[in-house]
């Protein structure tokens, strides 16, 4: 049976494109003001198509973490330090930049509600930061609903290792093995493997799409909000 559900945060929680693009270009501007080509270049970098304005599969933004979207940024930002920038890049995500995130679901807090009375324990596992992951619940009125939150910084080392999965359980009290890991992108289904997850569940409100997540994911579903019928008709919730 499952007893905790850890979710990834930006693709899964979030609706990635909505959130994200304005994000990211918004970031690029900043550390790039006057050198459009530059911008097309850092752009590139982290996988932002500058023509469509969609995320490829796989891009940084997706699957790593701030600190590594710095490095990629700093050696083409004379004087820049990756430190530097990815502290920027926090600020901003955490601040009022990103006043509203879009949920993957109609009614998250309502959703979360819903695993809660079940008596699932919730966690967001995220190469975001953790204090940026804090805001962004919050402002989606979410906050309250998880047990556990963990980001790029807080220890607990990066997908697709086990550490943040296992955390989680650690933290909850949930053996592994009844934890369900959700997530848009093959490190979010590495972690829950890795660390010997119960069920590993992919979602598609990121950039990758089924047939890139269905042969390393249990199930594919199209969004978060198919979760709780899910979980029924396998008769594990």
């Amino acid at each position: 049976m499952i007893r905790g559900i850890l979710f990834d945060k930006d693709g899964t929680l979030l609706d990635f494109e909505a959130t994200w693009r304005g994000f990211v270009e918004e970031s690029i501007a900043a550390v790039a003001p006057h050198d459009l080509a530059l911008r097309r270049r850092l752009g590139d970098l982290v996988g932002l198509d500058p023509d469509t304005r969609r995320f490829r599969a796989g891009s940084p933004v997706v699957s790593g973490s701030t600190a590594e979207v710095a490095a990629l940024w700093a050696p083409h930002l004379p004087g820049r330090q990756a430190e530097d920038i990815a502290a920027e890049i926090d600020d901003r995500a955490a601040a009022a930049v990103l006043d509203a995130p879009t949920a993957a679901a109609p009614d998250l807090p309502g959703l979360l509600d819903g695993f809660r009375a079940r008596g699932m324990a919730l966690g967001v596992a995220t190469h975001d930061s953790e204090r940026a992951a804090r805001a962004h619940m919050t402002m989606l009125g979410a906050l309250e609903r998880f047990d556990f939150i963990a980001g790029y910084d807080s220890g607990h080392g990066l997908k697709p290792g086990p550490g943040m999965v296992l955390a989680f359980a650690a933290a909850t009290g949930v053996a592994p093995q009844q934890v369900a890991m959700i997530g848009d992108s093959l490190h979010d289904l590495g972690a829950g493997r890795a660390a010997g997850a119960g069920l590993v569940v992919g979602v598609l409100t990121g950039p990758a799409e089924a047939h890139e997540l269905a042969p390393h994911a249990d199930h594919v579903i199209g969004s978060i909000a198919e979760l709780p019928g899910l979980l029924e008709r396998l008769d594990l919730a």
